[in-house]
């Protein structure tokens, strides 16, 4: 009896064990912005730029880049006297190439007015095709790299360079707006005209269809003279394709073979991969003129019916 007082007066009972709460069911501020979509994407264009930059850095310090300046501004020197735009020295070439605007001066800097001759300013444009996905491979990336430092090489505002590749993701299209280069929001198949303006056209790595569709829509002398591509070797693709093959299946590429001048891009262990086979193409009126009339009339639109291994996405194929 005494052992049953004492127990309904002790006061230490077992109590039955708290429930706790699930740490699923409560939710943490820092989990629910993370799964915002915005929040996201902002977090993911930071971290694709901040490659980009780290990318400029090592391009800018490496024997290729200076190399490859060297090989382009031979090219745009070229072009330039072509053009009849004023250049004094090598070095002057990639001054020169820029946009100017109606309040800028005629005369090029440095020199003493009436002392020149003034000609019109250059307006050179450049339309990018094929460049990859630059967030996830390291080749586009690098490869997007030089052209951004081209552009600011040749004082070519980005809102004047044109991008485009079906294979773009919403994010590198959002990183590429943020970067301030023209998306194209259509696939042109690579047929896209210069209009009359010097447009240099950036294409590593593409397949020789597009090449193919680019010079069928600037297939005049006065157009294609107006003309810089940096992609596949010409004289490579040559090498490597059968001449039936290339007759027939690429035959703007196989005519223009005597009407152009091409310079290899420097080859160098750290951007082997990148730039690999590609040289920079120009052609000099001198060259076209020496065409017949009859290379110029065959103008028929390029449709690769029956070609086999055609590396190109057509416009119906991107939509």
């Amino acid at each position: 009896m005494a052992a049953a007082a004492a127990s309904a007066v002790d006061p230490w009972q077992t109590a039955a064990p708290r429930r706790r709460r699930s740490a699923a069911r409560r939710p943490r501020r820092r989990d629910a912005a993370a799964r915002n979509p915005e929040t996201e994407l902002e977090a993911d264009i930071g971290a694709v730029l901040r490659r980009i930059r780290e990318a400029e850095e090592d391009l800018l310090i490496s024997d290729f880049w200076s190399s490859a300046l060297d090989t382009v501004n031979r090219c745009l020197t070229e072009l330039l006297e072509q053009l009849k735009c004023p250049v004094r020295t090598l070095s002057d070439a990639l001054g020169n190439l820029h946009l100017d605007s109606p309040a800028e001066s005629d005369v090029a800097p440095g020199s003493i007015p009436g002392e020149n001759l003034v000609t019109r300013p250059c307006h050179l444009k450049c339309v990018c095709y094929g460049i990859g996905n630059f967030a996830t491979c390291v080749i586009a990336r690098n490869q997007l790299t030089f052209l951004l430092l081209f552009l600011e090489k040749c004082q070519i505002p980005r809102s004047h360079c044109w991008v485009y590749d079906p294979l773009f993701s919403q994010l590198e299209i959002a990183v590429l707006n943020t970067l301030g280069v023209t998306v194209l929001s259509e696939n042109e198949e690579g047929k896209r005209s210069v209009c009359g303006e010097p447009t240099l056209f950036y294409m590593p790595h593409c397949g020789t269809a597009l090449y193919n569709n680019l010079l069928w829509s600037n297939w005049s002398a006065d157009a294609l003279s107006q003309m810089v591509i940096i992609g596949n070797s010409f004289r490579g693709l040559q090498e490597r394709l059968l001449a039936r093959i290339l007759q027939t299946n690429y035959p703007y590429v196989a005519k223009i073979l005597k009407g152009l001048d091409e310079l290899e891009f420097p080859q160098t262990s750290q951007f082997m991969d990148v730039f690999n086979d590609t040289s920079i193409h120009w052609f000099p009126v001198q060259k076209l003129e020496q065409f017949s009339p009859d290379i110029w009339a065959s103008r028929e639109e390029p449709d690769y019916q029956g070609c086999e291994d055609v590396e190109i996405i057509r416009k119906e194929d991107s939509c």
